[in-house]
């Protein structure tokens, strides 16, 4: 499948499904009245989903890996905030176990675009900037 729109990203698509996790935690009854915690964790998930999406539709993948590294800081923060969660006793450490999962998916995908990021970058690298060796280490 041809990845021609942000939606096409596997890494955007289980992101979203990361959100709607976080959404559905956090109308539970102890964490919903946590109106500061629920808006943290809600915009940690929000900011993943959405800097893959801007991240996709920057033309340097400079910018690109800018973006993709901070939905994969966002990522953390929301992994923080889930501790809060269950020290609180809001969630239970099987909804906990259920939110890890998703984010560690998401993670490892994540990890995947900043690579690829990475890559292009070091194959479209100016040849001004590239280290070429002289020809008289080829000789002998």
């Amino acid at each position: 499948m041809k990845i021609e729109r942000f939606e096409d990203l596997l890494a955007w698509q289980e992101a979203r499904k990361l959100t709607a996790e976080v959404y559905q935690l956090s109308r539970q009854e102890g964490l919903h009245n946590d109106r500061t915690l629920v808006r943290q964790m809600r915009s940690s998930a929000i900011s993943v989903m959405a800097n893959i999406a801007e991240g996709f539709s920057r033309y340097s993948f400079k910018d690109s890996k800018q973006f993709f590294t901070t939905s994969r800081g966002s990522l953390a923060e929301l992994r923080s905030h889930a501790y809060v969660a269950v020290d609180q006793g809001y969630i239970s450490e099987d909804d906990a176990a259920m939110l890890q999962k998703q984010m560690e998916i998401v993670g490892k995908l994540v990890s995947g675009l900043i690579r690829n990021s990475r890559f292009q970058l070091e194959r479209d690298e100016p040849s001004s900037q590239r280290t070429i060796e002289p020809l008289s280490a080829f000789s002998q």
